[in-house]
């Protein structure tokens, strides 16, 4: 009797192990995914707010098309990214990568040109554009995080048994252009603009 007692609690507790696992496995897949859809929210949030940017420094940046242009891309890009490919981590960081990419002159031209600066919405609306853009960029370090535990569990012992039974398959990681490089901006993009007021 006490060795089938003793057979049924190990059972017990190899069942209680694998449904504890199970479930850390399904925590961290959701917690993956609420990122990814985070990245999402914020990527979408920065799209809105272009067009109110582009708008507020157009007639200071008038001689400046081409980047009105790209930035213009970069907003159908995260639009469509976030409509048709929202689940995918590399398209909307590759999405917010051009983003930041279309955003330095700006940001340059902003920063310095007291002129600009003075204009309450769009400092407002700079201010909410970086602050969206760190959101991001936390939203993105949870998914890089999350996902280096969870790849962690399906292939450490013995939590990888669970990872094959059933089929856990390791997270992609995040590839990340070189920020520096992609938010560079030329000596000529730094110029201040000449400023008409009318």
């Amino acid at each position: 009797m006490s060795t089938l007692l003793i057979l049924v609690a190990l059972a017990a507790v190899v069942i209680l192990w694998l449904l504890s696992t199970y479930n850390k496995f399904v925590a961290l897949k959701t917690q993956i995914e609420a990122s990814i859809q985070e990245i999402g929210n914020q990527l979408k949030r920065q799209a809105d707010l272009i067009p109110n940017l582009v708008e507020s420094v157009k007639g200071y940046m008038k001689h400046e098309t081409a980047i009105f242009d790209k930035l213009t891309d970069a907003r159908k890009m995260i639009m469509e990214v976030v409509s048709k490919q929202g689940n995918n981590p590399q398209a909307l960081v590759d999405a917010s990568t051009q983003l930041q990419q279309a955003m330095a002159p700006i940001r340059a031209v902003f920063e310095s040109n007291p002129q600009l600066q003075a204009v309450g919405p769009t400092s407002k609306l700079m201010d909410e554009l970086r602050d969206t853009a760190d959101k991001t960029m936390y939203a993105r370090r949870t998914l890089i995080d999350l996902s280096a535990d969870y790849n962690m569990m399906v292939v450490q012992m013995p939590s990888n048994i669970v990872a094959m039974l059933f089929n856990f398959t390791k997270q992609a990681g995040l590839k990340v252009a070189d920020m520096e490089a992609a938010t560079s901006v030329t000596a000529d993009e730094t110029k201040s603009p000449k400023v008409k007021l009318d």
